[in-house]
């Protein structure tokens, strides 16, 4: 086979290969000599057809997959001679279209290969990981939201409806004097408050008295499910029929077992751990960050043109839906791509080659064991469906990979955190929580 090499920029390479006519020759002489011996054709025994007749036969058929295989082994035989990794498939196409037995086979090969990211000296990173400790007051502080969550309500004998008693009702929406589907119910019962119904509907119940009639004047959302109702004015009719006082739990044994504890010290016990839980995530996301950080700084290579510009393309396809909430589908035009995005998609593919890059040469693996307990965790959240989760998964590869990359991502930054000077500073709960929330605004 030869080989020449047609472009050599930056990361980008072509090449021009040439496979001879006798060797595909020979790979078609193979081909049938294996087919040869479970033909049964007429006038002769059973594997002993002669190789021009079965030529004749079945050649055009064959030719098809030489060719195929002979494609494939070049551009495999390539890659391992010269040890480039390319960033995204490469393109392969056939030079000479109208080739034919016989003749050589011309291929013409591109690609934008991976970098070589250089060896970064992880142990010269310094760190500085806030933690905060769970103290009694945190622990009191849930169990007392606990508690507001397990109120209950009982009829208040007189007075009128204040924000945060419940209302029994009935009521019937229309909009421009006619009735909707589903605008209509019967003993229903609303916290004042809640913000459960339509924005500005609970606010005018304030103040009804038992027995009252009311009319209730509100605006659906413009991005409300119903699209025959978005944005629409509405009018609803609501009758009292009883209004309930909060009553809040107390905090003893019987509130415990509610939310599945033995006792209040059992809740108080899995209280401090899961909030223990929750400070360590956030301690762990804000040294990844400062980590990744120093690390987009710290270590420059090339990119592959291509993995940004699609890095770029998905950024802006995302944050498009975030703008958009109310579009599902992915059949809208195509999202503007910013140079924000672009640098966003640079710093994001420079990060993940090192990371990649780190993984591969200190042979850092998700264990099968690691990746079925994240797919047991995730499937939880669907209770019900998990069979059908589960299917998925193991019908979508590009779905198990969306597991494993994470997983994987995190190893190695627990790897390079273990070499690199990481100082722990004690903080309070509340400049914890400010220290996510300014992350997660960045």
């Amino acid at each position: 086979m030869q080989v020449t090499e047609t472009r050599s920029e930056g990361l980008t390479r072509a090449y021009t290969m040439t496979l001879p006519a006798d060797a595909l020759a020979q790979k078609m002489t193979a081909k049938l000599e294996v087919a040869r011996a479970d033909v049964q054709m007429k006038g002769f025994r059973k594997g002993k057809a002669p190789l021009p007749l079965l030529k004749k036969m079945f050649g055009k058929s064959l030719l098809g997959e030489v060719v195929q295989e002979s494609v494939d082994g070049a551009v495999r035989a390539h890659f391992e001679t010269t040890e480039h990794r390319p960033a995204m498939q490469p393109d392969v196409k056939i030079a000479n279209d109208n080739f034919d037995e016989g003749q050589d086979l011309t291929i013409e090969l591109s690609y934008e290969m991976l970098p070589d990211v250089p060896e970064t000296d992880f142990a010269s990173i310094e760190l500085d990981r806030p933690i905060a400790k769970v103290e009694d007051a945190d622990v009191t502080e849930a169990l007392e939201n606990l508690a507001s969550n397990a109120k209950t309500f009982e009829t208040r004998a007189e007075g009128a409806a204040e924000t945060g008693d419940q209302v029994v009702i009935d009521f019937v929406g229309s909009v421009d004097g006619v009735p909707f589907d589903g605008g209509a119910g019967e003993d229903f019962p609303l916290e004042l408050g809640s913000g459960s119904f339509i924005p500005g509907f609970e606010e005018q119940l304030v103040g009804i008295n038992v027995g009252d009639a009311r009319d209730v004047n509100v605006t659906f959302p413009a991005e409300y499910g119903a699209e025959a109702l978005a944005g629409k004015d509405a009018l609803f009719a609501v009758t009292c029929k009883e209004i309930k006082a909060p009553s809040k739990a107390e905090i003893n044994d019987d509130l415990a077992t509610k939310f599945g504890a033995e006792s209040l010290d059992d809740l108080k016990k899995q209280i401090s751990e899961r909030l223990e839980a929750e400070y360590r995530g956030a301690s762990r996301a804000l040294v990844k960050r400062k980590l990744l950080d120093v690390l987009d700084e710290k270590v420059t290579f090339d990119l592959p043109p291509s993995l940004v510009e699609a890095e770029a393309k998905q950024i802006a396809h995302q944050l498009w839906h975030d703008e958009h909430p109310e579009v599902q589908g992915h059949d809208h035009g195509e999202a503007e791509v910013t140079d924000e995005h672009k640098s966003l998609a640079a710093r994001r593919v420079r990060l993940g080659l090192l990371l990649a890059e780190v993984g591969r040469k200190q042979k850092i693996e998700v264990s099968e064991q690691e990746l079925q307990q994240q797919i047991f965790t995730e499937a939880r959240k669907y209770p019900g469906q998990e069979r059908q989760f589960f299917e998925f998964i193991q019908n979508n590869p590009q779905a198990l990979q969306q597991f494993r990359a994470p997983l994987f991502e995190e190893k190695v930054v627990d790897f390079i955190l273990e070499l690199a000077k990481v100082t722990e500073t004690e903080v309070s709960k509340e400049d914890l929580q400010k220290l996510l929330e300014a992350l997660d605004e960045e």
